[in-house]
Formats: C-alpha cells, sequence, structure tokens
C-alpha cells in the first residue's frame, strides 16, 4: 500500500504517520461505524476529478443515520474535505476512504462515546486485478450467507458487516477462486463479497433486488449506461444455476469497478471470458469515469 502524505481527522489534516487511535476505540471492538469506497481518476484533460461524490457522501451520512450515529460535519463541509485530502496528497487517480466512527471512552455495547470522522486516500488499482478486468475471474459461492436486512441492516455501509464478507472472501481464495457470491437468507443470489452481480442471457441483463443487498453506487451507474445503451436492467430474483447457464455475468463495485466473470463453481461462464456486452460496459464505464462522456460530467467533482 502507497502511502500519502495527510489524513484528515476530526477537522485537521495530520501526517500519515500520526494519523493514530487508542486501541479502545469503540469501533475497534464492536464494528459501529460506517465507511465509504471512492475513486478518483485522471481525465481526459489532464486533470483529475473525484466520481460521483455526492452519491458516496449522501450514502455515508444515509448509514450513519441508520445506525444512529450524529456525524458532527456538515454533509457538504465532508465532501469539500474528500476533495482538498486529495488535493494535498498530489495523486491523480486514487480511493478515497472516509470513515464514520466512535472512539476511545466508555467500553460496553451500550456506550456513546464521541463520533469521530477520517478521511485517507491512496492510490489503488483494481481490486479482483488488472488481469481479472481483461480475463475475467473465477468465482465460488460460499457457504456464508449475507444476512438478513432486519438482522444487520443492509442499507448501511457498516464497518462490522464486513466480518461476513472477509469469512466468504478467505473460503474463495482458500479454494483457488478469486472472489466468492453471496446467496441470501432463502438461498437466492444476493452480491459478492464487496460488488453487485449482473448476469446477461439472450439479451436480456438481471441483477438482484435490493431487498437483501448493499444498493451499489457503481450498480448503479451500470443501469443508468444499460439504459442509455437500450438494454432495461431487470431487478428481480436471481437462482445460482442461472448464472450457470448465463451468456455472461459480471460484478460492480467502485473498488472492482466492472469484473467480468468467467467460471462459478468450476463451471464456465458463457465463452469463459468477458461476453461482448460486458466488454462495451466497461468501456462505457471507463470513458464516464475519466470525462470523455459529456452526459455524465455532472459525476464528476473536479480536484
Amino acid at each position: 500500500m502507497q502511502k500519502g502524505s495527510w489524513i484528515w481527522m476530526d477537522g485537521e489534516f495530520v501526517p500519515w504517520d500520526e494519523a493514530k487511535v487508542h486501541v479502545l476505540t469503540h469501533t475497534l471492538h464492536y464494528g459501529l461505524g460506517v465507511f465509504e469506497g471512492i475513486r478518483c481518476y485522471k481525465q481526459a484533460d489532464g486533470r483529475s476529478a473525484v466520481f460521483r461524490l455526492d452519491a458516496h457522501n449522501r450514502r455515508l451520512f444515509d448509514s450513519a443515520r441508520i445506525l444512529g450515529l450524529e456525524v458532527p460535519f456538515a454533509e457538504d463541509e465532508l465532501a469539500r474535505v474528500c476533495v482538498e485530502t486529495v488535493r494535498r496528497n498530489g495523486f491523480e487517480e486514487c480511493y478515497l476512504r472516509p470513515l464514520v466512527f466512535l472512539g476511545d471512552g466508555e467500553m460496553g455495547l451500550a456506550a456513546r462515546n464521541r463520533v469521530r470522522v477520517s478521511v485517507a486516500v491512496w492510490p489503488w488499482g483494481a481490486y479482483l486485478g488488472e488481469e481479472g478486468a481483461s480475463l475475467g475471474i473465477t468465482v465460488k459461492t460460499s457457504s456464508f450467507h449475507r444476512f438478513h436486512s432486519n438482522t444487520l441492516m443492509s442499507k448501511a455501509k457498516t464497518v462490522g458487516n464486513y466480518v461476513n464478507s472477509i469469512l466468504a472472501s478467505y473460503e474463495a481464495r482458500n479454494a483457488g477462486c478469486e472472489e466468492a457470491l453471496m446467496l441470501d437468507t432463502e438461498g437466492f443470489v444476493a452480491e459478492g463479497s464487496g460488488e453487485n452481480v449482473f448476469i446477461i442471457r439472450s439479451g436480456v441483463v438481471k441483477t438482484p433486488g435490493a431487498h437483501s443487498i448493499l444498493p451499489g453506487i457503481t450498480r448503479d451507474t451500470v443501469m443508468t449506461l444499460l439504459a442509455e445503451m437500450g438494454h432495461a436492467v431487470r431487478e428481480e430474483r436471481v437462482t445460482r444455476d442461472e448464472i450457470y447457464i448465463a451468456d455472461e455475468a459480471f460484478f460492480t463495485g467502485t473498488a472492482a469497478e466492472i469484473a467480468p466473470i468467467r467460471e462459478i463453481d468450476h463451471r464456465r461462464v458463457g465463452s469463459g471470458g468477458p461476453g461482448p456486452l460486458t466488454r462495451e460496459v466497461q468501456a462505457r464505464y471507463q470513458a464516464v469515469v475519466r470525462g470523455r462522456d459529456e452526459r455524465h460530467r455532472d459525476w464528476l467533482t473536479p480536484v
């Protein structure tokens, strides 16, 4: 991981190596906190811009509200902080990680310690690897299910929720695969360990509905782009065997971007590589995030 120079914490910039918390930080023990993953891209004109900052920032504050956390900064103020953190670190392209967490003080589940906020940025390539983005990835259906929406609320990007994702990721990697596919508590396809999923068969594009997933901002972006390309996306329940017989399948996420699925549970998906519509979506997505698509310049916040 390449370090930056500065991290913003609780209203001020501190040197990267001095951005520390106490070992009794409440969120470290109990997982009550929320975060976002955002990307900044170098644009076609040579400048840099943060992609869909407003949508990510809105989700961060929505997540905090769901968990009952009062963010001690205004939404527009934190958006400005994200841009300034990129600027101060001098990265042309980077990943942004705003984090809202409970600091140290009291211990115990019902403790109401001070809400703290940080923003860090660092360079980060394709989450599932450049080769995976180009050739496709192998996937294993996990034995760990995505939680029910009334167990751990799925619309909040909660720190502790990702234990579920970590277990699924470890299981997939231990089986020699690059990512996990997770089912919901009723056995239908939910999402990857940190991505949403799309499938294509006979020209029909489907993605699981939002009942047990975190509705991703990249997911929303891709659905918008597909509609512009003449492909309405059907949001409905998907069974795992539908992916086995799909012509194409891919994951979407801020970190993963558009990751084609070439194999799942030792079954080849389609031709065993990225299909034509997946390739087209990848190209459209890269054009949008890099400012080569005039229709979506409003999704870009200049640095």
